[in-house]
């Protein structure tokens, strides 16, 4: 399995960057909102998933963490493919999405192109589902949650659980928000919270 690829950005096309790594370029689908952050003929690395099927083998490529998580968890959801995937991750970027899913705001998801209001029912209660039973398993996440009052106030069982679309445990975000003014906004509070754990 890749975990990433470095080297220099060679080409771009729709929807596609070709990274150049030993003389090999690998081409990577990817998102719009990678492309927009990664420069022709300059070093980059893309965080990699490797798609096998019976006809195909794809490389996927992401400039950041979260937009690789993001859209491994989205490709999770019954129904929804890479192409859909990449879709939602070209309109929104991974705290967008996270928050809409959060929210259940159907209308943002739908902004993606070919994503109809049923797909997005579903990422929506998929991924809420799949956040539920992770923060159930997580016991740390009940004793991060009994330390700290500010846990539970606010904004910040919402950027938890957004957090979580990103593929982050409460028990890894709650210190950190637990430092945070609750009544910020939901987005303000997930990209604080992920500056400060060095992933952004």
């Amino acid at each position: 399995m890749l975990y990433s690829v470095r080297g220099k950005l060679i080409a771009i096309e729709s929807n596609v960057a070709v990274v150049e790594c030993g003389g090999v370029g690998y081409m990577c689908q990817t998102t719009m909102n990678t492309l927009k952050a990664v420069k022709l003929n300059t070093e980059v690395t893309l965080y990699t998933y490797l798609n096998v099927r019976e006809d195909a083998v794809d490389l996927f490529g992401f400039a950041t963490k979260a937009e690789l998580e993001t859209f491994k968890n989205l490709i999770s959801v019954s129904g929804v493919g890479p192409k859909a995937g990449l879709a939602v991750l070209s309109e929104l970027s991974p705290e967008q999405v996270a928050m809409a899913i959060a929210s259940d705001d159907l209308k943002t998801i739908t902004r993606a192109q070919g994503i109809g209001k049923k797909i997005a029912q579903r990422i929506v209660l998929e991924l809420k589902d799949k956040l539920a039973k992770a923060a159930k398993e997580d016991s740390s996440f009940a004793q991060a949650v009994q330390n700290s009052v500010n846990v539970s106030t606010g904004n910040v069982p919402k950027a938890i659980e957004a957090l979580g679309v990103l593929g982050y445990s409460p028990s890894d975000v709650s210190p950190v928000l637990a430092t945070l003014d609750s009544a910020l906004p939901v987005e303000q509070l997930i990209s604080l919270t992920l500056k400060q754990m060095g992933r952004q």
